[in-house]
């Protein structure tokens, strides 16, 4: 099994996040029965993509997560 090291995927959103505020953040993980992918994805909000995907599906995820504020704004 492969970790991040030191750093969550939220912490690396949060970092990058100063750089680019409007930043979109997709979480993808295999390993659901981790606690802590489960509290950032509830208590974030964000969108979350179960490995494994398709292609297809993953390119589907990542147009749903760029339109999402565009149609917020409508």
């Amino acid at each position: 099994m492969w970790l991040m090291p030191k750093m969550s995927g939220r912490m690396i959103a949060e970092h990058l996040a100063l750089c680019g505020p409007d930043m979109k953040v997709l979480y993808m993980s295999g390993y659901t029965d981790d606690a802590s992918v489960h509290h950032e994805v509830r208590e974030e909000g964000t969108a979350f993509l179960q490995k494994p995907f398709t292609p297809s599906t993953l390119a589907q995820k990542v147009r749903e997560v760029l339109d999402a504020d565009d149609e917020e704004e409508t």
